[in-house]
Parts: C-alpha cells; sequence; structure tokens
C-alpha cells in the first residue's frame, strides 16, 4: 500500500478516531484498497497519521467489528472481501464524471418543463453569514441561545432502544401523536387556538404547506389577494398555479380590508407581524377581514410566521382563534423558536381541509421524519420550549432596544420600530438609494442587509427599501453595524 493514501484533515467537530474511520471507508469504498489488502500495522499508520497508537487500534477494531476490516492473529489487520461484495465496478477511472452530452443529443429541456420555479427569484444570503462580523440577516438563530445540552438529552431518549419500533416504522399518513398534542395544549394556545388532532397536520415548515395549500386550492382561474410588498416565497409558489395574484398595498396596521377583496378566492395575510414591515393588524381589522370573508365567501391563509416572537405589548390573538365559520387555514412553525433546519411547521383548519392535505402529503412524503417529531415533542413536554422563549424574548427585547437606538441616531426618519416586536426592522432609504447595490458593497465591508424589491409583486417597485433583521446578531454589534451601513449610504448617494 502506497502511504500517501493516508493522511488526515484535521477537520474541527470530529474526533480523530472519526476521522480515521471516514479515511478507510472512503478508500476501501472507492476500491484504492482492494478486498484481501493488509493495513499498515497500527504502530505504522500512528507514525505516518501523527496521532496515538490506541486511536489507531480502536479505529482498526471498529470497522473490524463493521464488517470492513478482518483480524488475522499475527499478522494485523486485512480489509474483508465481501465487503464489496454485490458492487458493481465502474469502468475506466471511478473519478471522472461523465460528460454533459453534445447540444445536438441532448434532450431540449426548455421545451419539456412545465415549470419554470428558478425564475420566481428569492432572496440571496450568503451560505457562511455567520462569519459575518455584522449579520443583519432575517430568520436564523443565535445558536449561543440555543439550550443544546437540553436538546440533546431529548434527542437521546428520542432514539433510546424503547423507542426503536416507534421511530423506525413507516407511519405512512399518521403524524407522532405525543407532537401533535404539544402543538395542540402547549403551543396552540398560546395564539387563543382551540383545535382537536384531526384538525392539525405536520409540514416541513411552511414552504411545504404554502405548496400543498398551492396544490389542493388553486387553479388557473383562482384569484389570490397578497400583501404589497409581501412573502416572495408564498408569491413565486401560488403563481405556479394561477397567474390570478392581487396585490394590495399595505398599511401602517397591516392589510386593508376593502372592496379589493372582492372576487379573490383565496386571501394571504400575515397579521401578526407582517412580512416584511412587521406592522401588526389591529383586532377590529381582523374581525373586519373575517366578516368579509364570509359575505363574498372566499377562504383566508394565516401565516403565523413569528409566533412567539411578542415582547413589546401583549400579542393580538391569531385570527384563526376569531374564526367561527372554519374559513381561516393556520400556518405555524418553529423554524423561528427553535431553529430552520428543524423543517417543521403545521397546518390547522377543518377537519375536511387536513383530510385531503395529509392525503396529500402522504404522495408527496408520507411524514415529517418521526426522529424529529418525538425529539421536539420530547423538548415541548419537558418545558424546554417555553424557557428558551423566554430567554429569546429577554435578548431580542434588547436588541430590538438596541436597533431602535442606532437606527434613530444614525438613520432618523428611516424606520418605525415594530409595535409587539419580531425580529427585524424594515427601512426605507433615502430617495434615490439602489438597496440592491447597497446590499453588495456592505458584504465587502462585513456587513449583511437583505434588499426589499425582492418583496415586491409590482414592476415599479421603489428601490430604496431593505430589511434589518437581528435575532442573529450579537447585541453589542448593532450600534456599530449601523453606524457603518450609515456611511456606506452616504458614499452611495455622495
Amino acid at each position: 500500500m502506497r502511504d500517501q493514501l493516508f493522511h488526515l484533515r484535521r477537520e474541527a467537530g470530529s474526533s480523530i478516531q472519526v476521522q480515521i474511520r471516514e479515511m478507510l471507508v472512503s478508500a476501501i469504498l472507492s476500491g484504492q484498497m482492494p478486498g484481501g489488502d493488509p493495513l499498515p500495522s497500527s504502530r505504522k499508520m500512528a507514525k505516518i497519521l501523527k496521532v496515538s497508537r490506541n486511536t489507531v487500534v480502536l479505529a482498526y477494531q471498529g470497522l473490524a467489528d463493521d464488517g470492513y476490516l478482518i483480524s488475522k492473529e499475527r499478522s494485523g489487520f486485512y480489509v474483508d472481501e465481501e465487503i464489496l461484495a454485490g458492487r458493481l465496478v465502474p469502468s475506466g477511472d471511478s473519478k471522472e464524471i461523465p460528460e454533459e452530452p453534445a447540444p445536438a443529443d441532448a434532450p431540449d429541456w426548455e421545451s419539456r418543463f412545465r415549470l419554470r420555479p428558478s425564475q420566481g427569484g428569492r432572496v440571496n444570503r450568503p451560505v457562511d453569514w455567520m462569519d459575518y462580523p455584522y449579520p443583519f440577516i432575517f430568520g436564523q438563530v443565535d445558536h449561543t441561545l440555543f439550550p443544546l445540552a437540553a436538546w440533546r438529552d431529548c434527542n437521546r431518549q428520542a432514539l433510546g432502544s424503547k423507542e426503536l419500533e416507534a421511530w423506525t416504522r413507516d407511519a405512512y399518513g399518521a403524524d407522532y401523536p405525543m407532537l401533535l398534542e404539544q402543538i395542540r395544549t402547549r403551543l396552540l394556545p398560546r395564539r387563543g387556538i382551540r383545535a382537536d388532532d384531526d384538525q392539525i397536520l405536520i409540514t416541513m415548515g411552511a414552504q411545504n404547506a404554502l405548496y400543498m395549500l398551492a396544490s389542493l386550492l388553486i387553479s388557473e382561474t383562482t384569484t389570490v389577494a397578497l400583501e404589497e410588498p409581501g412573502y416572495p416565497d408564498a408569491r413565486n409558489i401560488f403563481s405556479l398555479k394561477t397567474r390570478h395574484l392581487k396585490p394590495i398595498a399595505v398599511d401602517e396596521h397591516g392589510l386593508p380590508i376593502d372592496q379589493r377583496l372582492d372576487g379573490c378566492d383565496l386571501v394571504y395575510v400575515t397579521p401578526s407581524h407582517q412580512y416584511p414591515t412587521t406592522a401588526t393588524m389591529t383586532l377590529e381589522r381582523r374581525k373586519d377581514l373575517l366578516r368579509r370573508a364570509a359575505e363574498k365567501d372566499f377562504l383566508i391563509i394565516e401565516d403565523d410566521y413569528e409566533p412567539e416572537a411578542s415582547y413589546v405589548t401583549e400579542p393580538t390573538p391569531a385570527l384563526k382563534s376569531l374564526d367561527d365559520s372554519g374559513r381561516v387555514i393556520y400556518m405555524g412553525s418553529l423554524s423561528k423558536s427553535l431553529f430552520p433546519g428543524l423543517r417543521i411547521g403545521y397546518l390547522v383548519a377543518s377537519k375536511t381541509f387536513i383530510t385531503e392535505a395529509r392525503a396529500l402529503r402522504y404522495l408527496m412524503m408520507r411524514h415529517s421524519p418521526t426522529n424529529n417529531q418525538r425529539t421536539t415533542a420530547l423538548f415541548l413536554s419537558q418545558g424546554h420550549h417555553d424557557s428558551l422563549v423566554h430567554r429569546l424574548h429577554r435578548a431580542y427585547r434588547a436588541r430590538w432596544e438596541r436597533m431602535n437606538e442606532a437606527l434613530t441616531r444614525h438613520l432618523p426618519h428611516s424606520s418605525k420600530a415594530p409595535s409587539i416586536g419580531g425580529t427585524s426592522f424594515w427601512v426605507e432609504g433615502p430617495g434615490g438609494l439602489d438597496a440592491e447595490a447597497l446590499a453588495e458593497t456592505a458584504l465587502d465591508h462585513g456587513l449583511i442587509i437583505e434588499p426589499g424589491r425582492i418583496n415586491f409583486l409590482e414592476a415599479d417597485a421603489p428601490g430604496n427599501f431593505f430589511r434589518l433583521g437581528f435575532s442573529s446578531i450579537p447585541t453589542e454589534r448593532i450600534e456599530p453595524g449601523i453606524e457603518l451601513l450609515a456611511e456606506l449610504i452616504d458614499g452611495q448617494l455622495a
């Protein structure tokens, strides 16, 4: 064997033993170490890798236990010839990637696509946003606030041997009962909503919920009213089904309720924190919306994307909690209070609608991963989520105040503080400001902002709006970040 096959990347967060295992597994499965080949002695491998011999011995033994190696007395470890049994051997160089076929031979993809979701546009955020000193990014979490030890303990309980059958079997169309119970008894009551288990469906986040809603309720002739500006993912999903999207400009209280809603089949609304302006719909306006929905026979999609981010004043009850006629379909999510990578959300609606949504979800993906559902249910049942929300409220309140002070000082008259909380500020820059160009310049200075044009449906959308999130930026960096942003705005307008 050639010694140069063996080297470690020394990755942070992964033990040396795990890295040795990954190195050897990769060499075996790629065919670089054929069946029957001997491995260097543990002493020699330790010398090659510059690690402890005991670490190598433990890695070798673990691979032997898993069938990758066999141990021969007084001879050492060898690659087990049976580990690659049943695998096809690729012809030629296995590392070569087949070239794209010549244009004359390739399929005409353009004529075959029935949908072009890539053309809808979306908010562009750096994948490595956490490496920037001033990440005013929306929708991400500050990992320093998350109770990792509690989550690990719940995950350990969820994956325990006693629960093996519960989280490994196919649940078909069913959701994990304990999570349904926790949503029904812990989360929904905080928003004033009462529901039975058969009126709740677990989703893979808000986008999954919106796609199911669009598939079930929207056809080519359906008219959907949207907030302007509004949530671009909702707009893009609905536009896959219909061209009849009706943008309605929001005011300081969110979506106005007037004759513009007449003739619509669906109304999509974010009443608690209007996306992206953060305006809160008043209780009286919510009642007006429900009355008009009954009179004009339209359905309402309520996206409560920040259900746990009300910490300035008492939150207004969810629209769904006021719904006596069953016209409101409520969307909730744990992305903002736990973490977006969990991909757990939920729909609350009439039993009739949830029955069809469950059947559709079955055809798409059956159900969300049961192990994630169980871990989340345990986290909720043991009180960790309520404790986390309390901690987030304290942190967000401090950041909200610091953001308001910094914007007032450095960008006066550019924004209005959200009335009941939230995790972002919607900023109207000076006239003539190009927020998209500003965002590109800001990145070069370690500062992330989100241009606002993507949130508008109308072609003549203003270009001087942008959003500043504060859920993932330390409090002490807010003031210097806003000061730097003000300098960049002055530089663009000079």
